[in-house]
């Protein structure tokens, strides 16, 4: 961290709470230069209390933002860092998890459901069911989204029809609906003392209860999924005073007290904004948890036939437009680390990964299709399950460390394939950001996979940059100018392709062979004998081969009770 030798020459400073999946931060920017001054990070706990299920603890991710505030003002005070300089605050969040809430306790009803969760694959499966030609992209002319596990709205469907506090909150008009941001803004304003409940166009996108075209949530859709409109946030732009900070005098942090929220972004488009791509055909893609990459499309909806999202990428102000995006969106990028760490023990730290993969420097023909959450863009198949093949004798645990991040190259060059079919115009090279852009070999093996050169910034915090130039920028705030001409010049790193075309296309061609194996894995609703219980029966040729085993064994043993 930078040592400073004249503290009042800073000038106004942004902050930002950066809430992941994995993750919060609390992060301090100058308004002026974008420089970061300070930050803290808590990780997060997820819980899997069933197989596909993925929730984490509402009050646990309250208490981790208000640990970063803290421990953060504790820093900035060390750096003799004035914190009245502080002059807005912006939020951003991992975007579809839902939650829902008593607005008089102000206590969660239920875990929030994280954006990966499967739970809600048999309300898709039965929703599509009841579409004209069985067709996911039914809602998708207002939604810009297929019907699919990934949004809000068939989470929310599901705590309704499953948790009896949050039905019997919604019958009394004690329910409160919102994502991640809309938690917090309302905890931070105040919670059940007058907290805002607010959401942002961005967030508000990704639920299948608003439409894109008239920024406001749809009645139709919500009768379509039989959601009352009174326990949904209000929808504000993405830059204005939502509310005013509300903290306890007594922690360091409560010098934050009345100091106004004024940015909300999704993640994924804090991180446009944060890279700049303000221009319509400018995109990057982020490694978080997940993968996604979003290219700006200017002033109007694009929809995909490849299979990417139509998605709102920001609206800088109340009186401004809105900007649109078209999103490629991968479940596991991140992810992958987490599991080969936890699940499998394979390394002990994410740094390990880069350099057990490193030491053979090839996968050695092992391909690993991590599809954990079924396989989002571009094929949006819930019933696809994780695969590793090719494996042989000679493969070891650095192959499969290779192969891993191999998968996140791969699923990339999917998604931009789609993206440069939707446009018609090639991107030229790929702007990232993300904690997995640390990793040099991952972002070697992209550059080789697409073809065509990887950019990174030298300062990777872009999503939490995109919520306090937002914030800054606020009316009311304006500390923080959008012009062109005042955006600080970023430094970056450039990552050229060193493997001749041939052997990208190879590798690649085998992938998507690996991918097809992974399709059509599960489905959800077995044949059951009557007590809700699955019969080996349900199979013919496992029964009749089960069958024919047991009447094997009995002749067997009838043979030789008469030797």
């Amino acid at each position: 961290m930078a040592a400073f030798s004249s503290r009042v020459m800073l000038g106004p400073l942004v902050a930002a709470i950066d809430q992941g999946t994995s993750s919060t931060r609390f992060l301090v920017f100058n308004a002026k230069t974008a420089e970061l001054l300070s930050h803290h990070q808590v990780e997060i706990n997820q819980s899997f209390p069933k197989e596909g299920w993925v929730e984490e603890d509402p009050k646990e991710i309250l208490q981790s933002v208000y640990e970063c505030m803290e421990r953060t003002c504790e820093k900035l005070t060390q750096l003799n860092v004035d914190i009245s300089n502080i002059k807005a605050i912006g939020v951003t969040n991992q975007r579809e998890t839902t939650l829902v809430w008593d607005k008089e306790t102000g206590e969660a009803l239920y875990n929030a459901i994280v954006w990966l969760d499967l739970r809600t694959q048999s309300t898709v499966e039965r929703l599509i069911n009841k579409t004209p030609g069985r067709n996911k992209n039914h809602l998708k002319h207002k939604t810009g989204l297929p019907i699919s596990t990934y949004f809000s709205a068939v989470k929310l469907r599901w705590l309704m029809d499953n948790v009896d506090e949050v039905a019997e909150a919604v019958l009394t008009r004690r329910a409160m609906f919102g994502t991640v941001d809309s938690w917090l803004i309302w905890c931070l304003t105040g919670g059940k003392s007058g907290g805002v409940h607010c959401t942002d166009v961005t967030n508000a996108s990704r639920t299948m209860l608003f439409n894109i075209h008239t920024l406001d949530w749809d009645p139709e859709l919500c009768k379509y999924f039989d959601i009352p409109m009174e326990i949904l946030p209000k929808v504000r732009s993405s830059s204005e005073i939502y509310g005013l900070m509300k903290i306890c005098s007594s922690l360091k942090s409560g010098c934050l007290s009345g100091i106004p929220i004024s940015g909300c972004l999704g993640d994924q488009s804090a991180a446009l904004v944060g890279q700049m791509c303000f221009q319509e055909g400018q995109a990057k893609n982020t490694y978080g948890t997940g993968c996604f990459l979003l290219r700006n499309t200017g002033a109007k909806p694009v929809m995909s036939e490849h299979g990417l999202l139509t998605t709102v990428a920001y609206k800088l102000g109340r009186d401004k437009p809105a900007c649109y995006a078209l999103e490629g969106s991968v479940a596991i990028a991140g992810a992958v680390v987490r599991w080969l760490k936890d699940n499998l023990g394979i390394i002990q730290t994410s740094t390990e990964l880069e350099k057990l993969a490193a030491s053979v420097g090839t996968s050695y023909g092992c391909y690993f299709v991590p599809a954990f959450s079924g396989l989002y863009a571009p094929y949006w198949e819930p019933s696809a399950r994780g695969i590793i093949c090719g494996l042989t004798q000679f493969t070891n645990k650095s192959h499969l460390a290779f192969a891993a991040l191999e998968a996140v190259c791969f699923q990339t060059r999917e998604i931009l394939d789609a993206m440069n079919q939707d446009s018609g115009i090639p991107l030229t090279q790929l702007q990232v950001d993300g904690g997995m852009t640390s990793n040099r070999l991952l972002m070697q093996l992209q550059a080789d996979i697409l073809c065509i050169p990887v950019v990174k910034p030298s300062m990777p915090e872009t999503t939490a940059l995109g919520a306090a130039m937002a914030a800054g920028a606020a009316e009311g705030v304006s500390v923080w100018s959008l012009h062109p001409e005042d955006l600080s010049e970023v430094t970056s790193e450039k990552f050229e392709p060193q493997i001749n075309p041939e052997e990208s296309e190879f590798r690649y061609a085998r992938w998507k062979k690996a991918v097809q194996r992974a399709m059509n894995w599960e489905t959800t609703e077995p044949i059951s004998n009557g007590n809700g219980e699955t019969s080996i029966f349900s199979s013919v040729p496992l029964g009749f081969y089960i069958l024919g085993s047991m009447l094997m064994l009995i002749g067997a043993k009838y043979i030789a009770g008469h030797k």
